[in-house]
């Protein structure tokens, strides 16, 4: 399998997640990249207001936290897979967005994201795995993200 695809956002069930595109990418000999969004979203600029992210101060400030949220998955992922070919990439805009243009870009052939926030029968997906179930072009796997004993 060629390259694998998975967001992370600094949070414990990102890593999870990308621990999981991990273990997938090391048993199919796939290329791992984790992307990490940051920047103008529009739920962004709804939730914060068009001054949260005005500055080019403020979008360098936002583009360093995604490229630190990116770099500290793989620094696990390294810890448990060190020969696995991984690389981060933080690409603005909203994060179901970032992730399908970085599975067009990539050439994908797996996008993995998490179940976080999944609460309720009623909701069988979270929002970026639900947007990007409807509008990928390649195959998804959603990653049970609960933290697991061991890896």
């Amino acid at each position: 399998m060629g390259v694998i695809i998975v967001g992370v956002d600094g949070s414990e069930p990102s890593a999870q997640a990308a621990l999981a595109a991990a273990r997938l990418a090391s048993a199919l000999g796939s290329e791992l990249r984790v992307i990490c969004a940051y920047g103008r979203g529009e739920e962004r600029e709804e939730e914060y207001g068009e001054w949260a992210f005005g500055s080019s101060a403020r979008d360098a400030s936002a583009l360093s936290g995604a490229t630190r949220a990116a770099d500290g998955a793989i620094a696990r992922i390294r810890a448990f897979y060190p020969r696995l070919n991984v690389s981060a990439h933080a690409t603005s805009g909203r994060p179901a967005a970032a992730l399908l243009l970085a599975a067009d870009q990539f050439d994908a052939e797996l996008i993995v994201v998490g179940n976080k926030n999944v609460q309720g029968a009623s909701r069988i997906l979270g929002s970026v795995a639900k947007e990007v179930a409807k509008r990928a072009r390649c195959d998804l796997y959603v990653a049970h993200t609960t933290r697991r004993p061991g890896v």
